[in-house]
């Protein structure tokens, strides 16, 4: 697997798994960003989803309100492969910024 498709499964969320482990070999300085970044947007995705959960199970009236909001994952995912179509490393609106000095884990 190339360095690019790579970086485009990064942003498909359990796909991740995929990315990081299928393509060790082809890694570059691109790739592993758009990994960092991914997995910063997956696991914000997952603690959002969890919040949401236990709001709708609460409040079932403001926990679908709050429900709508889970559609800003599925811009911030097409911005990211935006970014990687056009080879640009720019972090994603929001909270792309906090993810770019962690998960040291990937190299």
């Amino acid at each position: 697997m190339n360095a690019k498709t790579q970086s485009i499964l990064s942003y498909l969320g359990i796909l991740w798994l995929v990315a990081y482990f299928g393509g060790k070999d082809h890694r570059d300085a691109n790739s592993i960003y758009h990994l960092k970044q991914g997995l910063g947007l997956l696991v914000v995705a997952i603690l959002y989803n969890l919040v949401v959960t236990i709001v709708i199970s609460i409040a079932p009236g403001i926990g679908q309100i709050i429900g709508y909001v889970g559609v800003v994952f599925l811009i911030l995912m097409i911005l990211g492969i935006i970014h990687v179509v056009n080879e640009i490393k720019k972090p994603l609106p929001l909270i792309g910024g906090f993810f770019e000095d962690k998960f040291s884990f990937i190299q």
